[in-house]
């Protein structure tokens, strides 16, 4: 698949060559919601010629604020199937792979099966997550997670470092402590904020699938967040990611 003209920019940019590695990459985004959309939109829009996307939800009114597929008149709608048709419309010859599923243990295991040359994780719950990165580090896979977007209103202060360096961010310290169990402690590239979240912004329910709570949220950090993940895979795909620095975090001591 040579150049397009509707790539021309992109090429003036990186090269050709890149290009053509852009097109011949594989890339799973798990999650389509204010990250994911995003970060689905823009790895297509690079040129990546296989993508395979995966979201188990419909769209909601509350969307609306965040969501790249959530419209009025989309409301009710699988995510998945809005995407699909806004990424063929983009590039109508890439090649597309759609999973309308949430992500649990054993859709992981037959979705990961499938070689992919980078993996997205843009879910919002932990245990998916989790298992979600766990078994694409087990099978090689590069990964980048994006942590806590709801709460934050700074964009200034996302960064992109390796898991072993995220703080200040509670969804990053239980994917931590969950992923240590399995000995996945670094090599985890991630998204994420240190922004300190204010209280007054959370809110209990009983409502919504796997959480007991939600944080309040602004149009365009998830979308931020979705595009600084974009970034770490179209830069790695191209030869142009720098190796992020690994820190060694100290054993607690048992000694008092």
């Amino acid at each position: 698949m040579s150049t397009k003209h509707w790539e021309s920019r992109t090429a003036l940019l990186v090269g050709d060559d890149d290009i053509e590695k852009l097109h011949h990459a594989h890339v799973l985004i798990v999650g389509l919601g204010g990250v994911g959309s995003y970060a689905a939109e823009a790895i297509c829009r690079a040129g990546v010629g296989n993508l395979t996307i995966v979201d188990g939800d419909v769209v909601e009114a509350s969307n609306r604020n965040r969501q790249l597929p959530a419209l009025h008149s989309t409301e009710g709608k699988w995510k998945t199937d809005i995407m699909a048709e806004r990424l063929r419309d983009i590039n109508p010859d890439v090649n597309l792979m759609v999973h309308r599923v949430f992500m649990k243990e054993e859709t992981a295991d037959e979705i990961l099966n499938t070689k992919f040359d980078y993996v997205m994780d843009c879910i919002d719950t932990l245990a998916p997550k989790v298992n979600l990165i766990r078994k694409s580090r087990e099978r090689g896979y590069p990964v980048v997670s994006s942590l806590g977007a709801a709460g934050r209103i700074k964009p200034e202060l996302i960064r992109i470092e390796d898991i072993s360096f995220s703080h200040n961010c509670h969804l990053a310290f239980y994917v931590r402590k969950r992923l240590k169990k399995f000995g996945v402690e670094n090599n985890v590239t991630v998204v994420y904020s240190p922004e300190l979240i204010d209280k007054k912004g959370v809110k209990l329910t009983d409502t919504l699938q796997n959480k007991r709570s939600f944080l309040g949220t602004i149009s365009f950090i998830p979308a931020s967040f979705g595009l600084f993940c974009a970034s770490v895979v179209i830069r790695t795909i191209i030869g142009k990611m720098e190796k992020l620095p690994i820190k060694k975090r100290k054993k607690k001591s048992n000694k008092k």
